[in-house]
């Protein structure tokens, strides 16, 4: 498809595309929130790539970010760090080599800053890519975290240290005590929808004490238990959701786990 480009948003232009399928500012917040965020974050070095097609209009992103100011985990200085990448709402932009182009233009921006190369955190299923598009692109697996996070890496030269999870942060369930908190930043749009019903049910139906926790800022995001770094819901010391769900799957997650 020759009339697909990569596009650089920025703070401004991004409300005239959207992001992840929010396109109308006013009447998400969703949207809202995500540029205000981008706009703080752009002069660090925040860029999210836009897919556009002149037949199809938005297709894809990317999203990335110097390692200093990943919204993970992870230990990632000097590296860019991916937050996340997408490719095809229709299905005919799928299989075409979109997200290899989106990831070429990443790997060309970090030699370009003379980063040590690029990171990013995957998974298989909901929200997340998983690692083959990555390891299809010259990636490599360097560290794993429960349940089936894996962090892969692009170096320009092997003798580079690797990044890695926070382990410490990971292993920091403790601090958040019993009943149902949730964990949620606005660098992910999709973290406010449904948080609310979750939280209302969760103290009408469950009976349980609640607490609602945004994440402000990069060290907060690298201080979660959740590999995810943007969102969480624990209950009673235990992750129970790595992403953002629905208030139907979580009533069967607690229902199960009360049994």
């Amino acid at each position: 498809m020759s009339d697909v480009k990569i596009i650089d948003l920025t703070p401004e232009s991004i409300v005239d595309y959207g992001v992840c399928g929010y396109k109308n500012a006013k009447k998400h917040k969703e949207l809202r929130n995500k540029i205000e965020w981008y706009r703080e974050y752009y002069p660090k070095g925040l860029r999210i790539k836009a897919l556009i097609s002149e037949t199809g209009g938005y297709q894809g992103m990317l999203e990335y970010i110097p390692g200093t100011y990943a919204h993970r985990p992870v230990n990632a200085k000097n590296y860019l760090f991916i937050h996340c990448i997408f490719v095809g709402f229709k299905k005919e932009f799928k299989g075409k080599g979109f997200a290899s182009l989106l990831i070429d233009d990443c790997i060309k921006h970090a030699k370009e800053g003379s980063m040590l190369g690029v990171a990013v955190v995957t998974r298989k299923g909901s929200f997340m890519s998983n690692s083959d598009i990555f390891i299809k692109n010259g990636f490599n697996k360097v560290d794993n975290a429960i349940p089936d996070f894996e962090l892969l890496v692009y170096k320009f030269d092997t003798n580079y240290k690797d990044p890695s999870f926070k382990k410490e942060s990971l292993q920091n369930l403790d601090k958040y005590g019993n009943g149902l908190i949730i964990l949620r930043s606005v660098q992910c749009p999709y973290t406010e929808k449904n948080v609310h019903a979750i939280l209302l049910t969760a103290k009408e139906r469950f009976n349980l004490q609640t607490r609602l926790i945004d994440i402000k800022d990069y060290e907060s995001a690298q201080d979660t238990p959740n590999p995810f770094g943007t969102f969480c819901i624990i209950l009673d010391g235990e992750i129970i959701s790595y992403h953002p769900i629905s208030k139907t799957r979580f009533e069967n997650i607690v229902v199960k786990k009360l049994g």
